[in-house]
């Protein structure tokens, strides 16, 4: 279960923000998401900086979102006692999570040139997005729904930020390049957020046999996947970076096919055969074959 906090500040002397919307559509993209089990959302408002030390030690969040202004080397904008701006700079940001950086993942700071304290950050939290410049309220909320949309699909910090991105050139505003991802110096990639098993009581996922293994190469390319033209797309569905497969040129379906599904076993991906499972249903589920994908999805814990 990962815990998400949400902390939003928007001073009465600053500018009006719509906060509220962001918080509610990354709620609601996580309540439909395919793992939203495994999410669990706190959000506060007008938080002072008093409020954010406290909400770490009580939620003990493993992704930290912050939504509000920002203003660059003097750092973000939280409220003090009166509602008034209170500037918090990147080291006595980067101070506090050094204290946590066991247990969060990631941070990400969806507000205006806050870069330099995503920087400070990333000196100890493995994953920490910021904005190198201005960005919009539209482009906020777009880039933090995609981003959280794809966190909930099972995806990667690495995968979210780029969805975020691609989510505000989609909704047709140019500052798709304002989000940037900065990584822990010498990141160690032992077990993160996209990494962890979801905690459930099914049984631990058979290993596909060679007549499996067969099957699925073979209804792979009967279906039509396995063509050169829709090859990336099946990648894409799937949950695999189709650039980094060496074999996705090859010249035959069936030279991908066989290349594709051991590569898939060879690396463990149950998830990515899974998928393909799902896949090949949508084509051979009154076939003879829907037994076999049947039993397949099985050994693979895949409904």
């Amino acid at each position: 279960m990962q815990t998400i906090l949400i902390l939003t500040a928007n001073p009465k002397d600053t500018s009006r923000l719509r906060l509220g919307q962001e918080v509610r559509d990354i709620e609601e993209g996580l309540h439909r998401a395919e793992n939203r089990d495994q999410f669990v959302v706190k959000s506060m408002f007008a938080v002072r900086p008093r409020d954010i030390q406290r909400a770490m030690l009580d939620i003990n969040p493993s992704i930290v979102h912050f939504s509000g202004h920002g203003t660059g080397d003097e750092g973000l904008v939280f409220e003090d006692e009166t509602g008034s701006t209170k500037l918090v700079d990147g080291e006595a940001l980067a101070g506090l999570f050094e204290l946590f950086a066991e247990t969060v993942e990631c941070v990400v700071l969806n507000g205006c040139y806050s870069e330099v304290q995503a920087e400070a950050i990333a000196q100890h939290i493995n994953y920490v997005i910021g904005m190198k410049q201005a960005i919009g309220d539209k482009a906020a909320i777009e880039f933090a729904v995609g981003f959280y949309d794809a966190l909930g699909a099972g995806r990667t910090v690495e995968f979210a930020h780029k969805l975020g991105c691609a989510a505000i050139r989609l909704a047709g505003i140019p500052e798709q390049l304002t989000p940037v991802l900065k990584n822990k110096p010498n990141i160690e990639k032992t077990v993160s957020i996209e990494e962890q098993p979801p905690v459930t009581n099914k049984p631990a996922p058979e290993e596909l046999n060679d007549s499996d293994r067969e099957i699925l190469t073979e209804l792979l390319i009967r279906s039509g996947r396995a063509e050169y033209s829709a090859r990336k797309a099946l990648c894409i569905r799937i949950g695999i970076e189709a650039n980094q497969l060496g074999f996705l040129r090859q010249s035959t379906d069936a030279d991908f096919a066989v290349q594709l599904i051991d590569y898939l076993h060879s690396t463990d991906d149950q998830q990515a055969l899974g998928k393909i499972c799902k896949e090949l249903e949508v084509v051979f589920k009154r076939g003879k074959y829907a037994a076999d994908l049947e039993s397949i999805k099985s050994k693979l814990n895949w409904k």
